[in-house]
């Protein structure tokens, strides 16, 4: 029996086949498939689906295009690595969800949880008094069971003092935040630099030591600018990208600020096809 898919598309609706195909075979893709694995031929694709092989041509080169299969001679269609984005000038999300808005399953391991006290610099970027206890939490996450990152919070007590009580595996930190504790967040500053991997991060990522990473630092603010929280997360290099946005004037109404956001992101849908897995 040949291929079944998981759904049907429906060739009454104004959406393109080639579109309807392209989001069914990613969703089963990401849901059911490894990298390695794969995909039915066009002819079988074609024979599934009901369409033309034109139309499975162009649904699968915009998987291509997204870094989800590869197209090996005298082999198939063959599922890959993408690369994961991250957003840089975006709404206010952490990994997480940027994990989930890209139909991938975060998992996180908790390395550490303690309630410390505030250094000289820990009370400078979250506005404390040197000494006042902050909670540490140091995690690492996984993408496909793929190590992505090492992330440390730091986050004051003052604020949600139940913290450490809270599953830190299996719920959003920013969550968590906003949902048990009410903190409203609001904005967040951040600096990238390029570094390498020492002894505990290359055997935590899965990396040689000395591979590059990209290190990141960021502080979260909620309202009147009070900061609630102060990151540092070091990332694969070989397996994140990030995405920005730039605005040339500050003078933006909310609704447009939205459209922008939600807007395809076209320079990074074409260079996807670029990031070969590695």
């Amino acid at each position: 029996m040949g291929f079944q898919p998981p759904e049907m598309i429906n060739k009454d609706s104004p959406v393109p086949l080639y579109y309807q195909i392209e989001n069914i075979l990613l969703k089963w893709i990401t849901q059911h498939l490894k990298p390695g694995d794969l995909l039915p031929t066009e002819k079988e694709l074609c024979e599934a689906f009901g369409v033309s092989r034109i139309v499975i041509r162009q649904a699968l080169s915009e998987l291509a295009n997204r870094s989800m299969i590869r197209r090996k001679r005298g082999v198939g269609t063959v599922v890959i690595k993408p690369k994961i984005d991250e957003y840089l000038v975006s709404k206010l999300t952490g990994f997480y969800a940027d994990m989930k808005s890209q139909g991938l399953e975060p998992v996180t391991k908790l390395l550490s949880k303690n309630l410390i006290k505030a250094n000289e610099l820990l009370a400078y970027y979250l506005g404390l008094d040197v000494g006042e206890k902050v909670f540490e939490i140091r995690r690492l996450r996984f993408v496909r069971d793929e190590p992505i990152l090492i992330v440390i919070n730091y986050i004051p007590e003052k604020f949600c003092p139940e913290l450490l009580d809270e599953d830190l595996e299996r719920q959003s930190l920013y969550e968590i935040l906003e949902s048990k504790f009410k903190i409203e967040l609001v904005w967040g500053e951040r600096t990238i630099e390029a570094i390498s991997a020492g002894p505990d991060d290359s055997k935590l990522l899965q990396v040689k030591r000395g591979a590059p990473l990209i290190f990141l630092r960021s502080i979260t603010y909620t309202h009147n600018n009070v900061p609630i929280e102060y990151y540092e997360a070091k990332h694969r290099a070989d397996r994140t990208r990030f995405v920005t946005r730039l605005f040339k004037t500050s003078n933006l109404e909310a609704w447009d600020l939205e459209q922008i956001l939600n807007k395809e992101l076209k320079l990074t849908k074409v260079f996807n096809k670029i990031f070969d897995a590695r």
